[in-house]
This record gives structure tokens, sequence and C-alpha cells, in this order.
């Protein structure tokens, strides 16, 4: 496995690739991986000639300076991971390789990138999507693959490869649980033990929501996880939202859509930790 910290380097060793006909997966990260970043990574390894893994923490989509303080770095560690599972190369820019000067550009695909996250964190994804745009115009890969855990996201990505005509296929890979239901993820590492315990009951309601929603009005369930998980100590829902999976607007009705999740911010412990999950209702 190589590790390349520049856009030059990286491009030398792609384009060597490509010359050979590979095809490039490439799984872009902000690092402190986990095993749901090694299922990606391991889809891609499977689906193409050459994987590139990206780690860069990018500072543009934190509105929230304290919370890019407290974002888990972990290299070292994340390389060994990705050796582990077949990764080729990882890409471990700096920012300043990234951001030579300040990214201006502005992105916006209302309305799937102005509700839920979009709203309750201006700017984030217009952060997300100058990194990886950035990111996709060095690697140019064939294929990129994303956790459905940052469901909003994958829509936010695909309105932009297609507003940019950026040709790569983008690839969502089921969500990855811990034993006890909580979704992966990098911000879990800041939880205590008991802290995790009590984030565990976000999927446990949500999968009981699933049941309870057979015989009750969207807006029912709406309320019923809300209240649910507001009841347990430790936890804060910051929104719960039923959307149609497409367009992720807010439903009135279970009737309003084929393709039906409900995605869900909750703040967890004393020094709280954001947690996002879903649900599919539909579709």
């Amino acid at each position: 496995m190589r590790v390349v910290h520049t856009i030059e380097e990286l491009r030398r060793v792609l384009g060597q690739a490509r010359a050979e006909g590979k095809k490039i997966g490439m799984v872009p990260t902000m690092g402190a991986l986990h095993a749901g970043h090694a299922s990606l990574v391991k889809r891609s390894v499977a689906e193409n000639g050459l994987t590139v893994v990206s780690v860069f923490l990018n500072p543009t989509q934190f509105n929230d300076k304290k919370d890019l303080e407290k974002y888990p770095r972990t290299l070292e560690a994340d390389c060994a991971l990705l050796e582990s599972v077949g990764a080729d190369v990882v890409f471990a820019p700096s920012v300043e390789e990234m951001y030579p000067e300040p990214d201006t550009r502005k992105f916006s695909y209302p309305p799937v990138d102005t509700v839920m996250e979009g709203a309750y964190r201006p700017g984030h994804f217009n952060g997300v999507c100058q990194i990886v745009s950035k990111l996709f115009a060095a690697a140019e890969p064939d294929r990129a693959y994303f956790g459905e855990k940052d469901f909003q996201q994958i829509a936010v990505i695909r309105a932009m490869v297609k507003d940019l005509e950026m040709p790569v296929e983008i690839v969502p890979c089921p969500v990855v649980r811990e034993e006890s239901g909580l979704a992966m993820s990098s911000r879990n590492t800041l939880l205590t033990d008991g802290e995790r315990a009590v984030a565990a009951n976000i999927n446990a309601v949500l999968v009981r929501s699933k049941n309870f929603a057979t015989n009750h009005t969207l807006k029912e369930t709406q309320r019923y996880v809300v209240d649910a998980l507001n009841a347990i100590v430790g936890l804060e829902v910051q929104y719960f939202s039923i959307v149609d999976g497409t367009t992720l607007q807010d439903l009135g009705a279970w009737t309003d859509s084929d393709y039906i999740v409900g995605c869900i911010t909750v703040f967890c412990g004393n020094q709280p930790v954001r947690l996002i999950d879903h649900v599919k209702y539909k579709g």
C-alpha cells in the first residue's frame, strides 16, 4: 500500500493504473476509520482494479470550530486498517495541499441540501461539495463509495456530480452497526462506555417504530420516536424527519410516497456528541 500526500503524486500513481486499464474506486473519508469504512474499502477492492482512500479532515464542512477540534485524528491506525483490507493507495494531504487558497465556490442543490442537516448545520454541505469535488477532480475515480449512514450527504453528492457532469458512479453502501445496533461512526470514540450503551437506544427505538408505524399515522410515529428518545436520560433529539427518500422532503402521510425514510439526529452525553441515523419505512 502506498501513502501519498500531494495531488501531483496521486495523479501520477493513478495515471499509471489507468494506463494499465484498471478501474479506480475511491473511498473519501475524514479519518478515525472503523469497520464501517472497512466495508466500503472491501467493496471497492472487489469491484475495481485499484482502490484509493482519502484521509482528510476537511475544515470547510464544520460550522462549529469546537466540533472540528474534537474530531479524532488517527492516521497511523487508519493506514494499518486500510492495508489490512486491501487498499492500494492512501491519499493523506495537508489542508494547504487541498486549499492553497480559500475556496469561495458556492454549491446549492435545493431541496436536498436545505432540509435536516442543511438547516441545522449552515454551510456544512457546501463544505462537503467543495472537498468531494476537489477529491474527484484529483483522483478521477470511476466509482466512489459512501456509507448510507450519511443518507442526506449521498443525495447532495449525487446532485453535485450531476451538476458538474462528473463521470463517477456514486455507490451507496449499507450502514454497519456495532453489536448493540448503534451505527458505527468516528464520533462514537468520543462517547464513554456508558454513553455508548445509552446511544444504542437510538437504533432500538427506530427499529421499534417500524412496527408502531403499521397501525399509526406518520405524525404519530414521528412523535413516538421523539418522545421515546427524549425520555431516556442522556439523549436529546435535535430533529426526526420522515421524508421521501429521493427528494428528502417532509411527508404528511404514509401514502405520500413509495420510498419513505426517517432521518434523525440525537445529542448524547454530558459533552454532547452529535449522532445521526436513519430507518427505512418503505421502499
